[in-house]
């Protein structure tokens, strides 16, 4: 069974009373711009704060238990509950997004035989990728990581979640556009793999090139483009991965102070 669903909370959701995040009781509140001539719901909004003492530590400890995340190959066929595939996405889709369209599916197949015809479908094109489509260059890069065309795990992970970037919507028969999709998506994804490692599962970003066959074989409508192939799951009792460094704060930062 193909499980399916654009996760858009409903407004109950978005204007929760009392929750943890300090959000209390609706109000009405008026923007005016040439643009907008209606009045939209507001809420108001608190966020918790801490000692510059405790907001080191917390950032630090975050870090430390991030910095565990790594990608896996190797996973046990073990099952996942939906319940907790539900979270996973439900936190995903708590990612910002332009205009807040939440332009994105997330598709999660478990069915073996589904997965089966991802797999080949997948090697397909990742063969022809690694013998005529990567540069020399590109191998090289790859080399340290030990991939190659071959991709067990689309078929031994419990569960492979597709990401679907949504380029625009149908309201009726009027078309919508949708706003920074690739940016939204990115971070909706990002949200994923964090909210995948908090549930002490592991996974994978697979990008197989071109991916239109995902649509095809998920009957997925025109206005969806795949965007990242995901496996999820337990990592097998045994695992091993590269010896790889992350780039310092040097390398990846410009501070102007």
């Amino acid at each position: 069974m193909v499980a399916c669903t654009l996760f858009s909370p409903p407004l109950e959701l978005s204007l929760r009373v009392g929750n943890s995040s300090g959000v209390e009781n609706v109000r009405k509140k008026t923007k005016t711009n040439k643009f907008m001539t209606k009045t939209y719901p507001y809420i108001s909004y608190s966020k918790e704060s801490y000692s510059e003492e405790e907001m080191l530590k917390r950032s630090q400890s975050f870090l430390e238990w991030m910095d565990k995340r790594r990608t896996v190959r190797d996973f046990s066929d073990k099952p996942i509950s939906k319940e907790v595939i539900e979270n996973i996405l439900l936190t995903a889709s708590t990612a910002p997004s332009g205009a807040h369209k939440q332009p994105w599916t997330f598709c999660v197949i478990t069915n073996p035989e589904l997965k089966k015809q991802i797999r080949a479908a997948a090697e397909k094109e990742e063969y022809d990728s690694y013998n005529v489509r990567m540069t020399k260059e590109w191998l090289e890069d790859l080399a340290p990581l030990g991939t190659d065309w071959q991709k067990p795990f689309l078929e031994i992970a419990p569960a492979l979640i597709i990401v679907f970037k949504r380029a625009y919507e149908f309201v009726g028969d009027t078309k919508k556009n949708n706003y920074y999709v690739t940016e939204s998506v990115g971070l909706a994804g990002g949200f994923l793999l964090a909210a995948i490692h908090n549930a002490g599962l592991v996974a994978l970003t697979h990008t197989p090139s071109p991916m239109n066959f995902l649509s095809k074989l998920l009957n997925r409508p025109d206005n969806e483009r795949p965007f990242l192939l995901i496996p999820v799951g337990y990592p097998l009792k045994e695992v091993q991965v590269p010896d790889l460094q992350r780039k310092s704060i040097g390398e990846i930062a410009e501070f102007y102070e």
